[in-house]
């Protein structure tokens, strides 16, 4: 369900409404994200996911691979699980040890069970890579879980937890990693595909940034906006979340839908 803006309009008057507390969210904008289940059971699995991101990322794996000239199937599969395990659930359960942000109640010995499983996991599906692909997976290899250890402990003074870092390690390099998985080497084409999965992921952060601290930490929003008719639209935490998660929404479904289409279109 698309998280809706409560009536945009307020035709009382000039004079500002006050109440004595403050106005409790409306159902589902107090969850921590959009596609965030109730806490509990398996449904903070399904959130630990963050299953519209996860699959957006998943498929620069795949638009990746169809650059190559020549996809095997194999290689695909084995390069979508290890980027599943080190972000999809690695690089989430790591984030969430830190400060509980989608308030899971998923212990923490297990978020640190998922987290080295996970890296251990994509590493060895990695080293399984290498007889296929050649030497060149080696670099990828050992950025990959730096990356992930970088961005979410906050490393280096937080020099990869950045606006651009998160849209480098999760933008670019999955389609550069896919190519070379395929081909063994890298190419121009994908180089500039993957600043263009840099740029995308750049747009994702910018969008998600205020929506998360919409959620997360404002309490409550009270305000208008005056028209020039005059028109008083009232502004709450539904009119602000609105164009960010319903933009967010459309992105991660259009990647998605773009990557099944090239792999429908190159393996058919």
């Amino acid at each position: 369900m698309v998280d809706g803006p409560t009536s945009p309009a307020d035709r009382t008057g000039p004079e500002v409404m006050r109440s004595a507390t403050p106005p409790r969210p409306a159902a589902g904008r107090d969850r921590p994200a959009f596609y965030a289940a109730r806490p509990g059971g398996w449904r903070d699995w399904w959130t630990l996911l963050h299953p519209p991101y996860t699959a957006w990322h998943l498929s620069y794996v795949v638009i990746g691979a169809c650059l190559a000239p020549v996809i095997s199937v194999s290689r695909l599969v084995g390069t979508l699980l290890a980027f599943l395990l080190a972000v999809g659930f690695a690089a989430h359960a790591l984030d969430e040890l830190h400060g509980r942000p989608l308030g899971t109640r998923i212990p923490t010995p297990v978020l640190v069970a998922v987290t080295v499983v996970g890296l251990a996991g994509a590493v060895a599906l990695g080293i399984l890579g290498l007889s296929r692909v050649g030497w060149a997976l080696v670099p990828f290899l050992v950025i990959g879980p730096l990356l992930v250890l970088a961005y979410n402990l906050e490393l280096f003074g937080g020099f990869v937890h950045t606006d651009l870092g998160f849209a480098v390690a999760w933008g670019s390099f999955p389609v550069l990693v896919a190519y070379v998985a395929q081909t063994g080497r890298l190419a121009a084409g994908p180089v500039v595909v993957a600043a263009a999965a840099c740029a995308l992921s750049l747009a994702q952060r910018r969008l998600s940034t205020p929506a998360r601290l919409i959620r997360r930490r404002v309490s409550h929003v009270e305000g208008r906006a005056i028209l020039r008719d005059g028109e008083a639209v009232v502004i709450d935490s539904g009119v602000l979340l609105a164009p960010l998660e319903g933009a967010l929404q459309a992105m991660s479904w259009a990647i998605v839908l773009l990557a099944a289409g090239l792999a429908v279109t190159r393996l058919t």
